[in-house]
């Protein structure tokens, strides 16, 4: 019997790529799929390919979809700054609109022409950056509209979406991703992170990953611009 397959959304970021590693491990046969969304950010687009290439995936992607057009947030507009000076409260600047909608949709939208009835996504409840789509509400939400909205759930083949990560800290996503192989050195999570994928350690992102692994007692495998620019609450090496 062949594996079942399992799209799963990899930005290049450490969930995401903790993501992938998970369904594998749960003998998937993985489709990645990517999205170019606009971000500024794009240096996670080649941090995915480095990641299907050292994990594997049968199949990897890049869908296209121009967020930026709409504007609205510090990871798409020019015009408005990422924050850098700790840690925001309430929802920040660097929300995308609708961005987990989005590509959740086109996931979904693969999903049912591959015939998977599984898609993975690495949203985060605890240690993330306020984000509404980012909450178990929405990730059941979600799948209940996926069942009422496509051919292959109006038959009976229920599409489950699967959010792994959406209870577990960021220093326990280390440690899982670490105990299933991931390369984390490979990965981007600065929203400021520069076209080679050095990070600017003082955004939202660079503050969470690095006291992550901090938290687990591991090394940061982070790639900074200047070691001198990761404050002190957060520099782990």
């Amino acid at each position: 019997m062949s594996a079942p397959r399992a799209v799963v959304l990899l930005s290049g970021g450490l969930d995401s790529a903790t993501c992938l590693a998970i369904a594998r491990d749960q003998g998937f046969e993985t489709y990645a799929l990517s999205v170019a969304y606009g971000q500024r950010h794009a240096a996670e687009l080649n941090a995915a390919k480095r990641v299907v290439s050292a994990l594997g995936a049968r199949e990897h992607r890049l869908a296209h979809v121009d967020l930026g057009q709409f504007g609205g947030s510090a990871l798409t507009d020019a015009n408005i700054d990422v924050p850098t000076d700790g840690l925001q409260t309430g929802i920040p600047v660097t929300y995308v609109p609708a961005r987990n909608t989005v590509m959740l949709s086109l996931a979904l939208g693969w999903a049912e022409v591959l015939g998977a009835n599984d898609i993975f996504v690495g949203v985060n409840a605890v240690d993330y950056s306020g984000y509404p789509d980012c909450r178990p509400e929405f990730i059941a939400a979600f799948e209940a509209m996926a069942n009422l909205a496509t051919k292959v759930g109006v038959e009976g083949n229920r599409l489950r979406i699967h959010a792994p990560l959406i209870e577990l800290s960021k220093a326990q996503i280390v440690q899982l991703g670490t105990s299933l192989g991931v390369d984390y050195g490979l990965t981007v999570s600065c929203y400021k992170a520069t076209d080679d994928g050095l990070a600017c350690g003082q955004c939202d992102a660079c503050r969470l990953r690095s006291a992550g692994f901090a938290a687990a007692g591991l090394a940061d495998p982070t790639p900074y611009i200047r070691l001198a620019d990761i404050p002190h609450d957060v520099q782990t090496r």
